[in-house]
């Protein structure tokens, strides 16, 4: 007598696709660590102990790069996935452009070809 709430209904077919949220929306069905990574509900599975190791490598990950770069993805991911497929393709090139004009651009470029690691000052 009861349906998902809180979005459920409307983010987990924006994540897995529509027949496989049908399936788990309408049958309950809940899915196993492994199932949950096949079917892309969750990007990677650790052992329970590794969980902060993990997450911490990957907030260090995105830490090392361009913070400029990381807004503008998730300025055109965020906003992109809110709107049709021509909006976002606009927004993606709207950002893009934009981090042409910046000195991290500059250096990313710079330590590729200098075989070093950048040093990203977020302008």
């Amino acid at each position: 007598g009861m349906m998902t709430g809180s979005g459920g209904s409307q983010r987990l077919p924006r994540l897995i696709g529509k027949g496989r949220a049908l399936e788990l929306l309408l049958t309950g069905r809940r899915v196993d660590a492994e199932e949950a990574l096949r079917i892309g509900l969750v990007n990677r599975v650790v052992p329970r102990g590794e969980l902060m190791a993990a997450a911490e490598e990957i907030a260090r990950e995105i830490a090392s790069k361009s913070p400029i770069a990381v807004e503008k993805t998730l300025d055109a991911v965020n906003r992109g996935l809110d709107a049709g497929l021509e909006e976002g393709l606009r927004i993606e090139g709207e950002n893009y452009s934009a981090l042409y004009a910046t000195e991290d651009l500059r250096e990313g470029c710079a330590a590729y070809f200098e075989k070093r690691k950048p040093r990203f000052r977020g302008r």
